[in-house]
């Protein structure tokens, strides 16, 4: 079980997010003169971001993806693009480069393997990566019962992109996404999962003894995913 570090609240949480996450960035400029951060969608993120925004990196040398992404435009409300350029990619992170995972290819699964061919270019390795959960354990867009979660929490495969389609007969996601794969988080610098509230720790703390051939909580243990998970009781 990795340990889960308890802050006292939303305020503390936000700024300990960030300064990880600030502190990983800093440390690839230092090694590399670059840095790849990939972010979480969602409003848990929104705080987090806003601190990491005002962040003194030299952000001209820093590129910003995504963990995942519906398969729509940055023009739909459902688009993590949109809200990580609102949230995060102003102030000082104005600088930043952002690489998209989301293209308006023919489908999600070429969307896909350009988004791998830009993440390539950009070096191939994550040097922070925020992350989220779902109450059903999924982390990017790993949801139980999908198709393709076998093949993204295959820890043999290279670094990649892969689309992610949608549930069927009312299972998650609603709508195809793209999705980076586990290997990625192996080989990341530092992966940090920002939670808040009691019920998203009894499902992290369920999912982290669990299989993990088919549950991402439990793969990222096993495999030694560089892991810090930052609780708060309340996100309030």
């Amino acid at each position: 079980m990795a340990e889960i570090e308890h802050l006292p609240d939303a305020a503390a949480w936000a700024d300990a997010c960030a300064t990880r996450l600030a502190g990983a960035l800093s440390d690839a400029l230092a090694d590399t003169g670059r840095a790849v951060l990939a972010g979480a969608g969602g409003s848990t993120p929104s705080p987090i971001y806003a601190r990491l925004a005002a962040a003194p990196l030299d952000w001209s040398n820093v590129a910003v993806t995504l963990v995942d992404e519906r398969y729509v435009p940055e023009t739909s409300p459902e688009s993590n693009a949109a809200l990580i350029k609102r949230d995060l990619l102003t102030g000082p992170a104005a600088a930043a480069r952002f690489v998209p995972l989301y293209s308006s290819a023919v489908t999600v699964d070429r969307a896909a393997a350009l988004a791998a061919h830009a993440l390539a270019d950009e070096g191939g390795r994550l040097d922070a990566v925020l992350l989220g959960m779902g109450e059903d354990g999924h982390i990017c867009s790993m949801f139980p019962d999908s198709p393709t979660l076998k093949t993204l929490l295959s820890p043999t495969l290279p670094p990649t992109v892969l689309g992610v389609p949608a549930g069927r007969d009312g299972r998650a996601p609603s709508l195809e996404r793209l999705s980076i794969n586990l290997p990625y988080l192996i080989g990341a610098r530092r992966v940090v999962l920002a939670i808040t509230g009691a019920a998203k720790r009894a499902v992290f703390e369920r999912e982290a003894a669990g299989d993990p051939a088919v549950q991402p909580i439990a793969a990222l243990l096993a495999h030694k995913v560089p892991l810090e998970v930052l609780w708060t009781e309340t996100a309030r």
